[in-house]
């Protein structure tokens, strides 16, 4: 069955309306429920909810007068309301609510690396909203306690969809979409920064100045605040005349092989350089796609960027991967998690758990190990290809042994930045880079801490 809550209330079995609740309070008691499927919501919440705090003598019989009606109507479909102690929950029996699809299509939007893939998947998403929340069945009131974080996510998927339309140079579409969302939102200072790109990349540099200067004396005015880094950066970066405006938010300087976009080779290793983002370890990076290992393909460039593969095992592991996709999916995750344990025993070195987890991994990757002749006639220990999938993630754990076994180790600093984190192998190459502005949020400081 399929419920639709992104507008007027709709149930529908196989494409046909179903009558629902004959009362406007049960289907918003439906809706509260269908919000979160599978999770018990409380009797007392279901009653401050219905009745706004003010709930009359009645009110808990009328909560199981309602439940009763609504499973008279649902079961024949197989939808079960099941009580739970003081509470009620729908059974996430396989039936669809857009509610539900909506987040998870941003949140896969917000996965993927190809931008016209996520346009999309987001035209998808957004296409989902018919109207306010439950339009026909809560109040105004109701629907302002309920929406606060359904909305939210919709403006996400839209500032994530004109983020990606600008990669497309589909400026004035953006445009199209932005200005009136910016009319409503003056103070959203991410939905401003990326009107302002697109104005810029349109042509229309003095409109993009006078929205900065607007936005500027609002927050002043309302707030008493200064705008963000992420704003005055786009301010800088249109005053300076900056081409490449569209990827704000990243450093002024990346490396792109076979397409990707990978860290650029500062931290005086490859396993620093492992763990090394664009957009930092701070806020930005629990953004959807703030990071730079993003899918297997550009764990497998990276490998051979930074010599722990060469080209012919990355064409090899590009070609598997296609073949297996669920395989290679693996495989990032596990990278991901050594890479979180890496960074955790380089910034900590009394985190003996973080240490023993990078241990394990290069434990599992030595009998993958062949010893192989360079072009100078120097000797190297790498993957062999019959490693497979697993190939990057057996190179890079044996790096990462490699940095902790080696007295350079006890030289790793990391820029103090909480939103950039990035490590380096001295403290020179750390004043060289941060200071350049190449973390997530320009740390212009020189001071760093021991790792």
């Amino acid at each position: 069955m399929d419920f639709h809550l992104l507008g007027p209330f709709e149930a529908r079995d196989d494409g046909q309306a179903v009558e629902v609740g004959s009362r406007r309070q049960e289907r918003s008691l439906l809706g509260v429920l269908l919000l979160e499927p599978g999770r018990l919501v409380s009797t007392d919440r279901l009653i401050d909810l219905l009745w706004h705090g003010s709930p009359p003598a009645s009110a808990r019989g009328a909560v199981h007068t309602y439940v009763g009606r609504l499973r008279a109507s649902l079961t024949p479909y197989g939808v079960r309301i099941s009580t739970r102690g003081d509470g009620y929950l729908v059974e996430a029996d396989g039936h669809q609510v857009d509610v539900v699809e909506f987040a998870g299509l941003v949140r896969q939007a917000g996965d993927a690396v190809d931008p016209a893939d996520r346009v999309r998947l987001l035209d998808r998403a957004l296409t989902l909203w018919r109207g306010p929340l439950l339009a026909d069945s809560a109040d105004d009131e109701l629907r302002e306690r309920l929406q606060g974080p359904i909305e939210e996510l919709w403006l996400v998927g839209v500032e994530l969809r004109a983020e990606a339309r600008l990669a497309l140079s589909q400026h004035h579409r953006a445009i199209t979409e932005l200005a009136p969302l910016v009319a409503r939102h003056p103070t959203r200072e991410q939905l401003v920064a990326i009107l302002m790109t697109a104005l810029y990349l349109g042509s229309r540099r003095a409109d993009a100045l006078r929205l900065y200067r607007t936005t500027r004396e609002l927050l002043m005015t309302d707030l008493g605040i200064e705008p963000g880094p992420r704003l005055r950066e786009v301010h800088r970066r249109i005053l300076d005349g900056d081409d490449r405006l569209d990827r704000t938010g990243r450093p002024m300087y990346e490396v792109r092989v076979r397409d990707e976009s990978l860290p650029w080779s500062v931290g005086g290793h490859a396993a620093l350089d492992f763990c090394n983002t664009f957009a930092g370890w701070g806020l930005e990076a629990r953004l959807p796609g703030a990071e730079w290992l993003r899918g297997y393909r550009t764990l497998a460039v990276w490998s051979g960027h930074v010599g722990l593969a060469d080209e012919v095992s990355v064409s090899r592991l590009l070609h598997l991967a296609r073949r297996d996709p669920g395989e290679a999916d693996a495989v990032l995750t596990e990278a991901r998690t050594l890479r979180a344990d890496l960074y955790a025993c380089l910034v900590d070195p009394a985190n003996r758990r973080a240490f023993d987890a990078v241990a394990r991994a290069a434990e599992a990757a030595a009998p993958t190990l062949m010893f192989r002749p360079e072009v100078d006639g120097r000797g190297r220990w790498s993957p062999d290809l019959t490693a497979g999938l697993r190939l990057p993630l057996h190179a890079a754990a044996w790096s990462a042994a490699q940095l902790l076994a080696d007295p350079r180790r006890l030289t790793v600093r990391a820029c103090p930045d909480e939103h950039c984190g990035w490590l380096f192998l001295d403290e020179s190459g750390l004043r060289r880079w941060c200071s350049l502005g190449t973390c997530g949020s320009r740390a212009t400081g020189t001071t760093c801490r021991s790792a």
